[in-house]
């Protein structure tokens, strides 16, 4: 069974005898000391807490209960979701000496405490109990938006689910599972193109996935508002997710030790569907199209290789300078037939380049954009909500690189530098030039863990682009559609 959309979040909507939880910022919390009883500053002294930020500290009453928690806030979902875990049994309230204007701290800050909860329990079975109910919950802070925080939740942790699910049982059809139950979910419709139209219609898709028995496929969602828009003015936005639910290099085989964590070579397509949950059930006025080209690069008698020429959708041909470029591939069927519609944005998400990886880390995604505005706006959400993107350039002196003696392009540079950018450059060749078009290349995975990102999958930049796309297109409602 594919992973569900989470329904439990660690929260409560009525509770009596909550313990406060006072989170200051580091400027605040001197002078929100000075005016809390002798008792209370005894004790925080003698517990040696100085105000760190990140750090709290458990206050007791006098029959040694606890009574109140300090909490210094720099980080409010890194640092909430690190209290969460720390805290003993119980259920709390936040307490913060300052109003929040737009209730964005305090969104943050659920959110925060939400993702401290959140494990990957598929398959533990035998160790502990699916998704137990977490013994620390908050009660739903006044000014809070319960529902943007459960949606942008939701759509966090259905990606990495998706993406911590091993190979075995999150294959294309897993993934077409997924879609269509999400399409039933909030009213859309999902279409998946296979077998011999997928051929005739989407060739590099259909080659690179050919030689695995798990049939390849591009899979369609469409989805806009019930009520309240009219179809031919409202906007409409593409989201293009790759979809290589594993990567073995295919002839040019990966060494083992690149291969280990290729079943999150479908980052993309797993952020893609997340962030698509939290835009329908916002009920954002758009019309909101996903596709997700869906494939294994496998090795077999079928298997396409190297110095192949694979045709296009766009009628552009390729020479494949290794197998393992294959992304890139899949996705130039699944941006020509995006762009085919003339949408107002097209976004794509990849697990596309170590290139990526080795300029920036695994922690920050490189994002390539034809359009200043909304790069603009995307690194802004992304700092604003802490979840940065860092732009790089789509340098076109680098294009010459990918030149073939025999093809329209090659599916690699001739060199090895710029690796990140020359794939930009390959992808931007199937993106119609008047189209604005952003390219995210994620890592989509966290090696080591946080308490507000364990190890395992990762959707970066799910809520950067949430944010942005909410900004610009529809005021944020607490209701489904």
């Amino acid at each position: 069974m594919p992973p569900e959309i989470q329904t439990h979040l660690p929260f409560v909507a009525r509770a009596k005898n909550t313990i406060p939880v006072h989170t200051l910022s580091p400027k605040q919390w001197k002078r929100w000391l000075g005016k809390q009883p002798k008792t209370w500053k005894n004790w925080v002294k003698a517990s040696g807490f100085e105000g760190t930020p990140g750090t709290h500290c458990l206050i007791p009453n006098s029959n040694g209960e606890l009574a109140a928690v300090v909490s210094v806030v720099a980080d409010p979902i890194a640092d909430l979701a690190q209290l969460q875990q720390a805290l003993p049994k119980g259920k709390y309230k936040l307490l913060s000496p300052e109003p929040d204007a737009n209730g964005q701290r305090l969104n943050s800050q659920t959110l925060g405490w939400a993702l401290g909860a959140y494990r990957f329990d598929r398959y533990r079975s035998f160790t502990q109990p699916k998704r137990p109910s977490s013994s620390q919950q908050l009660l739903w802070p006044a000014g809070a938006d319960a529902a943007e925080t459960t949606r942008i939740y939701q759509g966090i942790a259905l990606g990495r689910d998706l993406i911590t699910t091993p190979a075995e049982d999150m294959g294309p059809a897993d993934l077409q599972s997924v879609t269509e139950a999400l399409a039933k979910l909030h009213g859309a419709k999902c279409t998946v193109i296979q077998g011999k139209k997928l051929e005739s219609e989407f060739p590099s898709i259909h080659a690179v996935g050919r030689a695995s028995h798990r049939a390849p496929r591009l899979i369609e969602l469409r989805w806009a508002p019930k009520k309240g828009t009219e179809p031919e003015t409202t906007p409409k936005i593409t989201l293009v997710g790759k979809g290589v639910c594993f990567d073995s290099g295919g002839l040019d085989l990966k060494p083992p030790a690149a291969m280990k964590l290729m079943k999150k070579d479908m980052g993309g397509a797993a952020t893609v569907l997340g962030l698509a949950h939290a835009l329908m059930d916002s009920g954002i006025p758009i019309q909101l199209r996903v596709l997700i080209p869906a494939v294994d690069n496998c090795i077999s008698e079928t298997a396409f290789r190297p110095l192949d020429v694979l045709q296009t959708r766009r009628g552009m041909t390729v020479e494949i300078g290794n197998t393992d470029a294959e992304g890139r591939l899949i996705l130039s069927d699944a941006l020509t037939w995006a762009g085919e519609e003339n949408p107002e944005l097209i976004v794509d998400m990849a697990t596309l380049t170590g290139a990526a990886r080795v300029a920036l880390g695994a922690d920050l995604p490189a994002l390539f954009s034809t359009d200043p505005t909304w790069a603009s706006a995307l690194l802004e959400s992304g700092n604003t909500h802490q979840d940065p993107l860092w732009q790089m350039p789509l340098h076109q002196k680098y294009r010459t690189g990918l030149d073939s003696t025999v093809a329209d392009i090659n599916n690699i540079a001739s060199g090895s530098y710029g690796g990140a950018i020359t794939a930009a450059l390959f992808l931007r060749e199937f993106v119609p030039k008047n189209t604005p078009w952003v390219h995210i290349d994620t890592m989509a995975y966290n090696n080591g863990s946080r308490p507000d990102c364990p190890v395992g999958g990762e959707t970066l930049g799910l809520r950067a682009l949430y944010h942005a796309l909410q900004k610009r297109y529809g005021k944020m409602t607490t209701t489904n559609h």
